[in-house]
């Protein structure tokens, strides 16, 4: 054999050995869908910094999440190294609405010994002040927000699960109801929906009797969230052709395989405040849990007479959750992701200061939801007023999504929006349920830390009056300017600022002792 025969067989060899390992490994999705042509990914990724610096973009300016943001959500995902180098690359004084978080001169100390899950738990009581059977104070501040199975394939719906429950979080079971998938040891927030999966009737109305059925079946739902609106295509519904619908997602809804399933835009169980406000205490009444609702903003109406029919206390939502206008989807037409309903910054302020007005904001646990999933944009919603956070699209990327915006498709290249069984095999869900766990405690800790460099032990703390906001013109803007109200006290009530306090500071260093005279 010639030299060049030779080193053709061993490159053929080579090739051979690198297809068997991507197809065998677990780590990397990509490489596991797309043997070899996997590997350009990551060899483009690492010298990334250096093309970008002459002929591409920079760190900050891809969306819906810029390189900055998936590089720390990858990193905090695999327990890695989630520094950066040489100081920050933003222009802070010339960048419009520039956030600074204003650090106290004496730091709160942290808790001694650290805890390797970072709790931090609400600090507020689900469902306490309606006097809920089942009321419970969440465990994490940080959650999995709603993302049906039908949207996520079977493996990424077991790996969040079962991350949520290696984290302490909750997870949003989405409109698509309780799955099989569901139940690896993480505790859910069920959402009801337009289409009523889970607790409908053979009509697609909703079913008290067939939602009595689901909770006793699935007894790790502690919490029920009535869908309103979703930022991303809010006054929008939907339709499952019968084609996509496997016998997994029937049995999950509820749901006939020979027939389109069609969610409509509005609520058929109730059509104005007044009847929700049954339709939420009938619930709670027959299943104990806290119930609230969902919804992006838009004209306020809805919010003035559902603050002025709670003011009596004889009714109520046990929580909101107010989800921004950027907030993402698997398929949205554009004009509806980019132009309907307000962004949060702008959303939930409006929303908060009518309950405050009202003096129900003590009784509600706020939640928002909306590009919340990291540690700064997480406080300033907690200085906003919201008591947790919810996350979607950056569990995805925790879990192996690379931004590829093709979940319309069902062809999503890591095995994540998608039910085609080869791409779903590149996900090993035990492996990423790892990676979101990783992701939801760094995060934990991140915003704690941020707490502390305030002074706080607990973000329930933190008002507008700690944040600082630039203008890009060297100057800054007060939040009543740009807001409309100014949130100068902490909003859980004075019981629960004591007992939050207590249980953040049981591992709280002792004070040294004087030195002797």
């Amino acid at each position: 054999m010639s030299v060049i025969q030779i080193l053709s067989l061993v490159f053929i060899v080579i090739l051979i050995i690198v297809v068997v390992y991507d197809l065998i490994q677990k780590r990397h999705a990509i490489l596991r869908n797309f043997p070899i042509i996997g590997h350009f990914r990551y060899f483009l990724e690492a010298i990334g910094p250096e093309l970008r610096q002459y002929i591409v973009t920079d760190n900050d300016e891809e969306r819906p999440f810029n390189r900055d943001q998936r590089r720390w959500i990858y990193a905090s995902s695999k327990n890695e190294n989630n520094y950066f180098g040489f100081g920050s690359d933003n222009d802070m004084e010339l960048t419009p609405n520039y956030l600074i978080l204003k650090q106290s001169t004496f730091p709160h100390p942290p808790p001694q010994p650290p805890d390797p899950l970072h709790p931090a738990p609400c600090a507020k009581v689900l469902g306490a002040a309606r006097k809920r059977a089942k009321a419970f104070r969440p465990s994490s501040i940080v959650n999995i927000s709603g993302m049906s199975f039908g949207a996520l394939g079977s493996a990424a719906t077991r790996a969040i699960n079962e991350g949520c429950g290696i984290a302490g979080c909750l997870q949003n079971t989405g409109e698509g109801g309780v799955s099989e998938h569901h139940c690896h040891g993480g505790e859910l927030m069920l959402q009801i929906g337009t289409g009523y999966f889970g607790c409908r009737d053979a009509n697609g109305h909703f079913s008290m009797a067939q939602l009595l059925n689901t909770i006793e079946k699935h007894p790790h739902v502690k919490a029920i969230e009535i869908k309103l609106s979703q930022g991303a295509k809010a006054g929008l519904g939907g339709l499952l052709p019968k084609q996509k619908i496997t016998q997994e997602i029937a049995s999950a809804r509820g749901i006939p395989t020979d027939r389109d399933c069609n969610s409509p835009a509005h609520h058929s169980a109730f059509h104005d405040p007044d009847s929700l406000l049954d339709l939420v205490e009938a619930i709670a009444k027959h299943t104990g849990l806290p119930v609230g609702i969902k919804s992006a903003v838009g004209q306020l109406g809805f919010w003035d007479e559902l603050a002025e029919l709670m003011a009596d206390g004889s009714r109520g939502v046990d929580f909101i959750t107010i989800d921004g206008g950027e907030g993402g989807t698997g398929a949205s037409p554009l004009a509806f992701s980019d132009h309907v309903s307000l962004p949060f910054k702008y959303a939930f302020p409006q929303v908060f200061s009518i309950f405050a007005r009202a003096g129900l904001s003590q009784n509600i646990v706020f939640i928002g939801s909306a590009k919340l999933g990291f540690p700064m944009d997480a406080l300033f919603a907690f200085g906003l007023g919201c008591d947790m956070i919810s996350v979607a699209r950056e569990a995805m990327i925790s879990i192996g999504c690379i931004q590829a915006q093709r979940c319309h498709t069902g062809h999503c290249p890591a095995g994540v929006a998608t039910h085609n069984r080869w791409l779903m095999r590149g996900l090993d869900p035990q492996l990423k349920a790892a990676r979101l766990a990783n992701y939801v405690v760094t995060l934990r800790y991140e915003i704690i830390k941020l707490c502390h460099a305030a002074g706080f032990c607990h973000p329930a703390f933190l008002t507008t009056n700690h944040f600082e906001i630039l203008d890009g013109q060297l100057g800054t803007t007060s939040f009543k300017d740009l807001f409309g109200y100014d949130r100068s006290s902490p909003c859980p009530c004075d019981e629960d600022c004591k007992i939050i306090r207590r249980m953040m500071e049981c591992h709280r260093p002792k004070e040294a002792a004087p030195a002797p005279a």
